[in-house]
């Protein structure tokens, strides 16, 4: 595909233009078009380029910016002390490096302060003589929406303080948010009223603040949490008052006292590796709060060690965010390739910068819907938004086509398969583009890679290496070729001695005495798995009798558990394919006997036929007393039973042994018989007897 450089000054000038429309759209428009994680990372992209281009940076932009001008629909109010961002660290090692740059600016030991960095909107309140005077948000750190009526609708934030002697003012700074169950109630509501919904809680409290009417804001039920004050430096306690906090963790508690909400997961330590432990922690259980966090904020306990510290323009030097890893991520977009598979469908995998999602490097996403490139209107040089569904596969959720390069061309599937140049078919239903190619060097290795595998004929020592080899210098051009493999032909590949060829050759032959329903799921039929291989050995004893049955009777196979018309049409499509009928010819002459090792007698088929399992559907759960797992479904399924996984109104026995899951539970609340070990031997020597 084309690749097109971009210069650096091309990038900055497309990441200034984006991220100055985006802050407008959410400071001014109240309308967000960034996720906030995506402009997170665009945002310290636009950084790391200003800093390495120095030269390049503009009074415009956003890095020149503390936050957002305020909203035309509020009053401007001018913060007494400025309300600063705070800078971002994004794994431990930047951690590390912000904890050693304040120690030698401090050049002592120092505790540390944990909080949960919660996902809303920053506020400053101010209270004169005990009384919340006015609120504000953060606007640009210097001066704020004035939204004082909106805030006194929330519920947690004190309208006067609980002191004998309240200071003539107070500052105080904490975090606005929404409950993620108020989240979810008011997306359900504006679902009802065909209203667009809030893209996560922050944006929602965002808006909800904004909101020129109060009865609305208190309608969404806003919850706060405070953590931190600024007092005049000549206030004194008096009574019961809390006394005069030197440090940040004295604040909160003076906080607490003086009648305001403090999030209660912070924690002080005095070392660096308490606090990974801490933001380890809450990495793994963030997810059972009944709010939204993305982070923890860590900062210098003690007040003068914060002074000494100080601040830059935007951020303070004592207190850094470490943000936990994303599942969403902005990068570019370098190639889109496209692999064909042991069945021949062609599958487009998009190639990029790497980046870090969920805490793992990530560089390429498989595309499995053909059309998603056109639904996503996929152009070279990108900037694609990769997220990790699941936090286990990455996929590409969409493109920000404001920084699409000039120029870029559009990305579609080849017309000719990329490894064998074969014009590649398009389904009759859309489903799927192929190859239908056999001898194309990709189906044959994606083959070979199937059957050698350990739930097929589990081939040690032919790894995709040798089998990229070994199609490349054409030594096999099919899976029973693998049998005829010899010292001489392995010997010339790649960092191959005699000794590792004779332990493949070895495993090679020992694989001949796999079991009829491992050959039947290594020859790779579309949608025969390993339980679906097992099935259909148990009733077609050979590839002979079911090919016959596939020829003659078709309607036997749909009377095997999990066989539907789908694998019924598989299976009859690769039998009678020419070159399929070849290859289980060349199989059984190299020693491949397609069928079961021992001839079924025809007591054991009568045994089928009359026992009290035949057909019907068990659950295993729990540690059987003689049998492992293996061995009991071998048993069930020998005598005509079916195992299942879950339990369900289908379900005929549940098998218990000891400590049994919460498939016991579940088969008692609907009535499933349970049987033990011992009950399950006499069904069967009963079956047996009659």
């Amino acid at each position: 595909m084309q690749k097109l450089l971009r210069s650096d000054s091309e990038r900055i000038s497309e990441l200034r233009n984006l991220l100055n429309k985006a802050n407008h759209a959410y400071y001014i428009l109240d309308e967000p078009f960034l996720e906030d994680v995506v402009f997170d990372r665009l945002y310290r992209e636009l950084l790391e380029l200003e800093k390495k281009n120095p030269s390049l940076v503009t009074l415009d932009s956003p890095s020149q910016r503390l936050g957002g001008q305020p909203s035309l629909s509020f009053k401007s109010i001018k913060h007494r002390i400025p309300l600063l961002s705070l800078d971002n660290a994004f794994n431990f090692d930047e951690l590390n490096h912000w904890y050693e740059r304040v120690y030698k600016l401090l050049e002592k030991n120092f505790k540390l302060i944990c909080e949960l960095k919660i996902d809303g909107n920053a506020l400053a309140l101010s209270y004169l003589n005990g009384t919340l005077q006015n609120a504000a948000t953060r606007g640009n750190g210097n001066e704020g929406e004035e939204i004082t009526s909106n805030v006194r609708t929330i519920t947690s934030i004190p309208l006067s303080l609980n002191l004998e002697n309240p200071p003539e003012w107070l500052e105080v700074r904490g975090e606005a948010f929404i409950p993620n169950k108020t989240f979810n109630k008011i997306n359900s509501e504006r679902k009802k009223a065909n209203q667009k919904l809030f893209a996560n809680p922050r944006n929602a409290c965002s808006g909800t603040l904004r909101q020129l009417d109060p009865r609305i804001v208190s309608s969404r039920n806003l919850d706060f949490f405070a953590y931190t004050i600024y007092l005049p430096e000549d206030w004194q306690p008096k009574g019961n008052d809390p006394k005069k906090p030197n440090n940040q963790w004295e604040a909160l508690q003076w906080l607490k006292k003086a009648g305001f909400k403090v999030n209660p997961n912070a924690q002080c330590v005095t070392h660096i590796e308490e606090v990974k432990t801490f933001c380890q922690y809450w990495d793994v259980h963030r997810q059972n709060l009944p709010y939204a966090t993305d982070g923890v904020v860590i900062k210098t306990n003690q007040f003068d060690l914060q002074e000494i510290a100080g601040s830059t323009q935007k951020a303070p030097r004592w207190a850094i965010a470490l943000k936990y890893p994303a599942e969403e991520s902005p990068t570019e977009l370098k190639s889109l390739n496209f692999q064909i598979g042991r069945t021949g469908v062609v599958t487009p995998v998009a190639e990029f910068k790497p980046i870090i999602l969920a805490g793992t490097l990530v560089s390429r996403a498989t595309m499995h819907n053909k059309n998603r490139i056109g639904e996503l209107d996929l152009h070279s040089g990108d900037t694609i938004v990769v997220r990790k569904a699941g936090e286990i596969i990455p996929e590409v959720v969409r493109v920000i086509k404001e920084l699409r390069p000039k120029n870029a061309s559009k990305l579609s599937l080849p017309k000719t398969c990329p490894e064998c140049q074969s014009e590649l078919v398009i389904e009759t239903d859309a489903a799927a583009t192929k190859c239908t190619n056999n001898s194309c060097p990709a189906i044959l290795r994606g083959a070979l890679r199937h059957w050698v595998s350990k739930g097929a004929m589990d081939i040690e020592g032919i790894g995709n290496k040798c089998i990229e080899q070994l199609v490349k210098q054409k030594i096999i051009s099919s899976i029973a070729a693998l049998y005829e493999l010899d010292i001489p032909s392995l010997i010339n590949l790649e960092r191959m001695g005699e000794k590792s060829a004779l332990k493949i050759l070895a495993s090679i032959e020992a694989s001949k005495k796999q079991p009829w329903h491992r050959q039947l799921y290594g020859l790779g039929i579309l949608h025969i798995g390993e339980a679906n291989a097992k099935a259909i050995s148990h009733i077609f004893h050979s590839a002979e009798e079911l090919a016959c049955a596939i020829d003659e009777k078709p309607e036997k196979l749909s009377e095997i558990y999990g066989i539907g018309r789908e694998i019924i049409d598989s299976l009859t499509e690769w039998f009678k394919n020419t070159k399929n009928q070849i290859l289980i010819s060349h199989l059984r002459k190299v020693g491949i006997t397609l069928k079961n090792k021992e001839a079924i007698k025809d007591t054991l088929n009568h045994n089928i036929k009359i026992s009290k399992l035949a057909g019907k559907i068990i659950v295993i759960t729990g540690s059987l007393p003689s049998l492992n797992r293996k061995e009991a479904e071998t048993i069930i399924e020998n005598v005509g039973g079916k195992i299942s996984s879950s339990v369900s109104s289908k379900t005929n026995y549940l098998l218990a042994g000891e400590k049994p899951g919460s498939k016991l539970r579940k088969a008692k609340e609907i009535g499933i018989k349970i049987i033990n070990e011992r009950e399950l031997i006499q069904l069967i020597e009963k079956s047996k007897d009659e």
